[in-house]
């Protein structure tokens, strides 16, 4: 059973490597077969100069040959090595079918063949074919009268169904290879959605349950009502992380700005930094919100690991157009913090950017760190909020 599971997988495998490889040159060489009524009627010996028909017939297979598998190769078609064989088989197909006539017309139908299986597609395609097959037309009456006709219809089918179906063919392999690619970045996009959700919920929360657990051994040998309290709200704080975790990753987190600004509040306190926190403007789009949280949740978790401040501020203004979010504290600025702006910093930016709108990050004018986020804003309904601490 094994056996035949690892033999059907292998065939998967090869179709599919067929499948995007395409069609290959072999699948024009079985009409290598209508040039038969040719070689009957060398060995017959109907034809005059059998030597010269030989050498004829081999060299028109040898040049068929060689063209029909450079078609097949997207650098080899466009190669003038592959245009100056198809002029040469054309002037061939032309010499033996005034020479000979009668079956040896019909290497004009493959010759069609050649002509599509190179040209394909564009504005050259109909400048080619048309004097094609005028020209075999003209020959074929010539040579056969107006029996020729079947011999002018093929020419023409031959060059267009050809060139119709390998063009398509192409367009396909095309296709599937812009919906793989296509795929490969939609799984790329959610691993770093992924990547920085859980970058920020863990580094808040792990930031918080720090923070309340020095709070902990602080309090714990002087006054045990207020540990237990505060133990009490780390499990609130990891039960909270484990449901955002779970939304996270099935991508239906929506952050509320409001409940955001609260954990703000309480994480800030913990570590002894005094929140303020100052809100007006009309309502917000939900989507700004979400966007809105995770600024402040990586800014304020910024401010409790490195900046060593006494104060945060967190400042939300609205206009009617834009809004801004600025997290301002008096700490020791970037030179606590690491040298340069983390992870954290950079894929929110980034987000940001993507909604349109700007972040910045950098020293505050009278020290401390301030992180500055902008967003353009739809305004649903006015809402006016009062200064808080």
């Amino acid at each position: 059973m094994r056996t035949w599971q690892r033999w059907t997988v292998a065939a998967r495998a090869r179709e599919r490597e067929r499948s995007e490889r395409g069609p290959s040159g072999l699948s024009l060489l079985p009409w290598l077969l209508m040039g038969v009524g040719a070689l009957s009627h060398l060995l017959q010996g109907e034809a005059p100069n059998p030597w010269i028909g030989g050498l004829g017939l081999l060299t028109f297979n040898t040049l068929y040959i060689a063209i029909v598998f450079r078609a097949f190769d997207a650098r080899r078609r466009e190669a003038p090595l592959t245009w100056w064989l198809l002029a040469a088989l054309g002037a061939l197909t032309f010499a033996l079918a005034i020479g000979y006539g009668r079956e040896w017309l019909l290497f004009f139908p493959l010759l069609g063949l050649a002509v599509g299986a190179v040209v394909r597609r564009g504005r050259r395609l109909p400048v080619i074919t048309l004097p094609l097959v005028l020209a075999v037309g003209v020959v074929t009456f010539w040579r056969d009268g107006w029996n020729s006709f079947g011999v002018v219809y093929g020419t023409f089918i031959s060059v267009m169904v050809t060139a119709a179906i390998l063009a398509l063919d192409e367009t396909v392999r095309q296709l599937r290879a812009t919906r793989e690619e296509l795929a490969r970045t939609a799984v790329e996009k959610e691993r770093l959605r992924f990547s920085r959700d859980l970058h920020d919920l863990l580094g808040h929360t792990l930031s918080v349950i720090v923070v309340k657990s020095e709070v902990v051994r602080r309090l714990a040998p002087s006054d045990l009502d207020a540990a237990l309290a505060q133990v009490a709200d780390i499990e609130s704080v990891g039960r909270q992380a484990l449901t955002e975790i779970r939304e996270a990753v099935t991508g239906y987190r929506e952050g509320s700005l409001a409940t955001e600004l609260d954990r703000a509040r309480d994480a800030l306190s913990s570590a002894g930094i005094e929140p303020v926190v100052r809100r007006s403007g009309p309502l917000l789009e939900p989507r700004t919100e979400a966007l809105l949280s995770w600024v402040v949740r990586e800014s304020t978790t910024n401010a409790v690991r490195h900046s060593g401040a006494s104060r945060c501020e967190i400042a939300l203004d609205g206009a009617p157009d834009r809004v801004r979010l600025t997290v301002t504290d008096d700490g020791r600025g970037p030179a606590a913090g690491p040298p340069r702006p983390g992870s954290g910093l950079r894929g929110l930016r980034e987000r940001v950017a993507a909604a349109g709108g700007t972040l910045e990050s950098g020293p505050a004018a009278r020290g401390g760190f301030r992180v500055t986020a902008e967003l353009p804003m739809e305004t649903p309904g006015p809402h006016e909020g009062e200064p808080t601490r």
